[in-house]
């Protein structure tokens, strides 16, 4: 999705109010994140600030948990911890009975202190250290998910050496087509994760064969963002035919982790459907007599969140051009409309602002880059500087992400629950930007 569309092919502030029915104008109040009021968490907490809403969590959820309970269909949920890794996100969902997905030793380390039992916990990633594997049979996580060869026989050695068995699962690239960006496409032969679907009977009947390996079965994980269920059917029916193959070969497959991937709404896209995921998996899987995981991320914590932001200045470059809205947001908090060119719904948040005339304009960060935009030709009511903005949909991969380019500390964030809000991380001092650095060979007085 390109963040510079012509403003023509931008949808309204109304479009995007009905998109978002946690979102509403109060008068008096301004912009409401279900009964949270952004206006006062800007002026209490200050700007840049990330707001998650722990209601919307929790109902997304649960939405999630219901599909698959009408599809009397035995899943298990495990957040997708790189989409959002704060301790408050993970202990909520953790509560609701989640476990988690994991791509590093660190997330590793997350999730156990959020308590996410270690049996719910699955370890993916295509470049698992030594240091790392070590770590996960240590803490006896529920299931490693190996994507090559050579990752397998790494893990052979190390269980052997630690005296330990490793409950693995082979994550099978089945070259499917995600159709999303392509730098979040993980499905295709041509990129870098899982093993060749041609390649996977041979290397699960190797797993059999190494020493303290015991095999689960198959993953499969195709890509992020996806809005259609076309994809989807397409690898599932691959890892039938698969399962169904080795199966007949007398190897056991209890498991089958269909990864992640359900698309949200950012701009006109239709945000996929738990109901229809559930049916979908249902029909294609339903009669494999096997042990389900799904790994959202996105999906469960996109729309939880927004990132406030105020106007610092406009700056006009003549009469008939749109003028730039410099907000005191920038790449280094949401760097997604860079590295993706991803579009971010934008709103008002002070009820006033929604009574001035609707211009189109930029809306840009300040920090010194030209990829530091985060909307073209954007239409919205004339800015000032002072007021106050909410980038939508930024809960999935956008704190998690942040960097403190440019000397930015990272923003605040704050956890709302109906009408009140908590503070789950200060906003970094600058100084504390560069308190862990060392100055060497510095001469002694």
């Amino acid at each position: 999705m390109n963040a510079f569309k012509n403003s023509l092919d931008n949808p309204s502030l109304q479009t995007l109010f009905n998109g978002h029915p946690d979102l509403q104008v109060d008068q008096n109040k301004g912009l409401l994140f279900k009964e949270a009021n952004l206006t006062e968490i800007a002026n209490q907490v200050g700007t840049p600030t990330w707001v998650i809403s722990a209601d919307i969590l929790q109902t997304r959820y649960r939405r999630l948990v219901e599909a698959f309970i009408n599809e009397q269909l035995n899943v298990s949920i495990h957040y997708a911890i790189k989409a959002n890794g704060h301790l408050a996100v993970l202990d909520l969902l953790a509560k609701e009975g989640a476990g988690a997905d994991i791509v590093s030793g660190g997330e590793l380390k997350r999730a156990l202190a959020a308590n996410i039992a270690p049996a719910k916990i699955c370890f993916s990633g295509v470049g698992k250290t030594e240091e790392e594997l070590r770590l996960a049979l240590q803490e006896h996580v529920g299931q490693i998910n190996v994507e090559s060869r050579e990752e397998l026989q790494m893990l052979s050695r190390i269980a052997q050496d630690m005296n330990e068995m490793a409950p693995i699962c082979l994550r099978i690239n089945p070259d499917v087509d995600a159709g999303t960006h392509h730098k979040i496409t993980t499905g295709l032969a041509e990129n870098k994760f899982g093993i060749a679907y041609q390649q996977a009977i041979e290397i699960y009947t190797e797993a059999h064969q190494l020493p303290n390996l015991k095999p689960l079965g198959y993953a499969v994980h195709i890509g992020s963002q996806i809005t259609t269920q076309t994809p989807y059917r397409k690898a599932f029916s691959r890892m039938v035919e698969l399962i169904t193959q080795t199966r007949e070969k007398g190897l056991s497959v209890e498991v089958l982790d269909c990864g992640g991937g359900f698309g949200i709404t950012y701009f006109n896209e239709k945000e996929s459907n738990p109901q229809q995921i559930a049916s979908l998996m249902k029909s294609k899987l339903g009669s494999l007599n096997i042990q389900l995981y799904i790994e959202p991320g996105r999906w469960l914590a996109g729309p939880a969140g927004i990132l406030l932001s105020r106007v610092i200045l406009r700056k006009n470059n003549g009469q008939d051009a749109a003028p730039f809205i410099i907000i005191d947001a920038a790449m280094n908090d949401l760097i997604r409309p860079t590295l993706y060119e991803a579009w971010h719904g934008i709103l008002p948040v002070e009820a006033s602002t929604y009574k001035n005339n609707v211009e189109e304009c930029h809306i840009v960060g300040p920090v010194c880059e030209s990829g530091d935009t985060f909307a073209r030709y954007r239409q919205l009511p004339i800015l000032q500087p002072g007021n106050i903005i909410a980038i939508l949909d930024t809960g999935a991969y956008g704190s998690v992400m942040s960097s403190t380019y440019n000397a930015r500390p990272f923003a605040a964030q704050v956890m709302t629950k109906g009408d009140q809000y908590t503070i789950i991380q200060q906003r970094q001092s600058i100084e504390a930007m560069w308190e862990n650095e060392i100055i060497p060979f510095q001469k002694t007085k």
